[in-house]
């Protein structure tokens, strides 16, 4: 297993640095600039442009640079430096922006994570057990509810049933009272409160997919000769059917891990912005759209570097999960 680790570790070079100039060309490709978008803002207020003052802007942002000589800058000034360069909007080092929103987007990420897996998987273990019963119909009928209500309309209904008949304020991980107050028992208590919503806007489409994914695989499983034969020889159900069938249908769960880790950066844009989360989704789009070069560049770049170490991740967990799996 370390020799393939290694060799797994040894491939991700070439990749990474792929990545980095896929990543730095799509920030490029949109026509002009930070400062052409600046430029529009500025005319739609109404004030008067100087182009001497903009030319000077770009030669100071290096826009007036080459690209490759743009790429160098910033690509050496992240391996050599730990550097991912200047938000032109924010007037801050892109590191501090990019860690300042992690703490609060890993928190969203994992706590819908975690209610995706504790809520799935008996359902869906359950589902396969007592197929075409009563609660296999009402779940399968919640699952495609799930998959059909949009993000956004469901953070919609859970704010006013929170704010109508919780009196909870609604928007954002806090109270008023406690955004800048520092950290406490009551802080954490009215977090908690707040992101219960969060989480189940997030965590219902993943929980429904999961649902049937894993339904469908144990299906497969408890039909095969092996369980029928151990059945029939009196094994006990949790060695008949919970410990070797469900061990092989979780592996989606498993290898969902190279898809969750970069949604800890992206997330669900939509949704954090009506829900006003303070995670890196919203600030992503806005540094797109503003043509913050290296603030989405660095976005870009992290996830793919995540979704690497998720693929990694879910294929070591994969291989001991499933002693079928072999490392080649």
């Amino acid at each position: 297993m370390l020799s393939y680790v290694i060799k797994r570790l040894i491939y991700m070079i070439p990749t990474l640095f792929g990545m980095s100039l896929i990543a730095f060309a799509i920030i490029q490709l949109p026509p002009g600039d930070y400062v052409t978008s600046m430029l529009a803002s500025m005319a739609d207020s109404g004030q008067n442009v100087d182009p001497a003052q903009l030319d000077a802007l770009r030669q100071s942002y290096g826009f007036n640079d080459p690209m490759w000589l743009q790429y160098f800058k910033w690509i050496s000034g992240i391996l050599l430096r730990g550097d991912f360069g200047y938000s032109f909007e924010w007037n801050r080092p892109v590191a501090e922006l990019i860690w300042e929103r992690m703490g609060s987007t890993l928190a969203i990420s994992l706590a819908s994570l975690v209610f995706v897996w504790a809520v799935s998987l008996p359902i869906g273990i359950y589902s396969a057990m007592r197929r075409h019963s009563v609660g296999d119909y009402g779940f399968t009928l919640l699952g495609f509810i799930g998959l059909a209500i949009p993000n956004f309309i469901m953070a919609l209904v859970l704010m006013y049933f929170s704010y109508k008949y919780m009196g909870q304020s609604v928007g954002g991980l806090f109270s008023p009272e406690y955004v800048e107050a520092p950290w406490s028992w009551g802080k954490f208590l009215d977090l908690l409160a707040h992101l219960w919503i969060p989480i189940i806007v997030i965590g219902t489409n993943g929980t429904a997919a999961l649902i049937r994914i894993l339904r469908a695989n144990l299906t497969d499983e408890l039909n095969k000769p092996y369980v029928v034969t151990a059945r029939a020889k009196g094994l006990p159900e949790y060695k008949a059917v919970i410990k070797y069938p469900v061990r092989i249908a979780l592996n989606p769960f498993v290898s969902a891990i190279g898809w969750v880790l970069p949604e800890l950066i992206s997330g669900v844009t939509i949704t954090a912005i009506v829900l006003n989360l303070p995670t890196a989704g919203p600030l992503l789009l806005r540094a797109l759209i503003s043509q913050d070069m290296y603030l989405a560049g660095s976005f870009i770049l992290l996830m793919g570097v995540l979704t690497l170490v998720g693929m990694l991740i879910s294929d070591i967990l994969l291989a001991l999960l499933d002693p079928r799996i072999r490392f080649n």
